[in-house]
């Protein structure tokens, strides 16, 4: 049986590697790891020069990036909304969501929110490549964890059959649980 012990990593396209580095540096304080270039593609041996960027995202997490110059430029899904495909960073707090915000913006960065999901805050604002991005703290309690947790299969089951959203989890965005004006 196979048991994954955590992702290694996530790699996304980028269109310029030294600015998607220096972005991560700057932006969201991650550490610059490693750098590989290659002329062929290891698994594929194809013809396709690249440079594959590793950033540290935090404990054990890692980020990384291709830079494909002989391709055609980058553009994302044109048939998925743009708020759909992100790249979700957890903070320790509500402080800490709040304190990114203030100094993302002061980097002339634009920035959604805090959006309020019930067991979750968040903020979104866009990397140099178009990757959504989102900086998050988990403020749910373990009961409504759980109840998710509980909840999980029949919500999955009955958008499977009615393909419309299903209820058994509302109170996540509804005003008087989350206390919102």
């Amino acid at each position: 049986m196979i048991q994954i012990e955590q992702i290694h990593h996530v790699a996304y396209r980028c269109n310029d590697a030294k600015e998607t580095v220096e972005f991560y540096k700057d932006v969201l304080n991650m550490d610059f790891l490693v750098a590989i270039a290659e002329d062929r593609v290891p698994s594929t041996k194809e013809p396709d020069p690249y440079m594959h960027l590793f950033l540290d995202a935090g404990n054990g997490n890692i980020l990384a990036f291709f830079e494909l110059p002989t391709k055609p430029k980058m553009d994302r899904d044109q048939n998925t909304p743009a708020w759909v495909q992100h790249i979700a960073f957890r903070v320790k707090d509500e402080a800490a969501l709040l304190a990114a915000k203030a100094e993302i913006e002061s980097k002339g960065i634009s920035v959604i929110g805090p959006t309020e999901h019930g067991i979750i805050r968040s903020i979104y604002f866009f990397d140099p490549n178009g990757h959504r991005l989102e900086l998050t703290y988990v403020k749910g309690t373990d009961e409504q964890m759980s109840e998710l947790q509980r909840v999980a299969p029949l919500m999955l089951e009955e958008w499977s059959r009615t393909k419309k959203a299903p209820k058994h989890a509302a109170w996540l965005h509804e005003e008087e649980f989350n206390g919102l004006d």
